[in-house]
């Protein structure tokens, strides 16, 4: 049988009943078209993670408060909520490795906020004049924090936008103003430049401190929460994380890593840790979409076994007149690929549209990338074949003389 003869048999077919082939049609759709956009909300997902990590800082290396354990020791404080990093630990980094470019000691604790009638609650950062270089802050107005604020304790701010927006009206210039965190009275000194982000992970809303001020004033201890390390370049990375764990277990009198109250992370590990967490996101949600799938290959089959009994006699007459066993499975194979392709094309649009109002009214960045759209149409081929093989099979097995008598 020649292509042109099974492509025109495959379209009379389909169109001899056109409510049952659109909502066969219709659950391909519906499964493709779930599939794309969950992939998409996944990898768009990822790059967004991996686009707000990478802002953070270049070449970045973080030294962060670990696990507090002991030999024989009760429960270990958890990572983060420890205080064993200290003001000194950051001066002997910056003294004794060469491979720093910049070391910005700090501790992050969200405090009440409040300024002339409005208040917020966010996150206050002691930090040290170098900060900026480390973490990639660039000034809108004013000046960052100095080493001199630093040494003398002074009691100045500098506002991130969205914190600027809520105390003092969008777009506002407050230098100059006093800010009131923890009772005590802040006078605004800068504004950094908004680098994008939202909810408690938003880098516009901060309010950066002299670290010393924090530590004497808001926290009342001499603890750090984090000391970032900007690496020279991005080879030296492995060997400065290397270094500083050797350096602050000397430090800290330690002889086995195994017991370590600190951890040393660099900006590639949490690349690849955030990218390992979406990932399995993306399959998840991906396998989720996939049970419609299923669900509309099961209806192909469905409808293939009711043509192949409603074609019965004419399955017979076919073979009666020398069509091959070969032909009659081509034939109905290619009529359920066929109703899995048309509803694969309409799935890839269906999914871009759907990924579309998730980025307009989610505000959830989405991606569909060459693969996902391949993996799309795959995924409706094989879904054609395989369920369509047993119809298929089925009318090229039927007798021609019991066809023929079949009514």
């Amino acid at each position: 049988m020649k292509i042109a003869d099974i492509i025109h048999e495959t379209y009379t077919a389909l169109s001899a009943n056109k409510v049952r082939s659109g909502l066969t049609i219709l659950g391909i759709v519906i499964g493709i078209g779930s599939v794309v956009a969950m992939i998409s909300i996944g990898q768009g997902a990822s790059g967004s993670i991996q686009e707000s990590i990478q802002s953070i800082g270049s070449n970045l290396v973080m030294v962060m408060p670990g696990f507090q354990r002991g030999q024989g020791a009760g429960p270990s404080t958890g990572r983060g909520s420890a205080t064993t990093l200290t003001q000194d630990d950051a001066d002997a980094i910056k003294k004794e490795i060469t491979l720093a470019n910049a070391v910005a000691p700090e501790i992050s604790r969200r405090y009440q906020i409040t300024a002339k009638g409005n208040n917020t609650n966010t996150q206050v950062t002691g930090t040290v004049a170098d900060y900026p270089e480390v973490r990639n802050i660039q000034m809108n107005a004013g000046s960052f924090i100095s080493e001199q604020n630093v040494r003398s304790l002074s009691k100045v701010a500098v506002l991130g936008p969205v914190t600027r927006d809520d105390l003092f009206g969008k777009g506002a210039d407050p230098i100059g103003q006093t800010i009131r965190i923890n009772r005590v009275d802040f006078k605004v000194i800068g504004i950094t430049e908004s680098k994008g982000g939202s909810g408690f992970g938003n880098q516009d809303d901060v309010v950066f401190v002299p670290l010393s001020t924090a530590q004497r004033f808001l926290a009342g201890d001499a603890y750090v929460t984090t000391i970032s390390v900007q690496a020279k370049d991005a080879n030296s990375m492995t060997t400065i994380q290397e270094q500083i764990t050797e350096l602050v277990l000397r430090r800290h009198n330690i002889s086995d890593p195994q017991l370590a109250d600190f951890q040393v992370l660099n900006q590639q590990d949490i690349v690849q840790t955030a990218s390992q967490i979406t990932n399995t996101m993306t399959i998840l949600l991906a396998s989720i979409a996939g049970i419609s799938l299923v669900v509309g290959g099961i209806g192909i089959m469905n409808m293939m076994l009711t043509t192949v009994t409603e074609r019965t006699r004419e399955i017979g007459l076919r073979k009666a007149i020398g069509a091959k066993k070969g032909d009659i499975s081509l034939q109905f194979l290619i009529e359920a690929v066929m109703l899995t392709f048309i509803g694969g094309f309409f799935g890839i649009i269906l999914g871009w549209l759907l990924s579309q109002t998730v980025t307009q009214f989610a505000g959830i960045a989405t991606e569909i990338s060459l693969s996902s759209i391949a993996l799309a149409f795959g995924v409706s081929a094989s879904i054609g074949i395989i369920f369509g093989y047993y119809p298929a099979n089925r009318a090229a097995s039927l007798n021609p003389i019991e066809a023929l008598r079949y009514e």
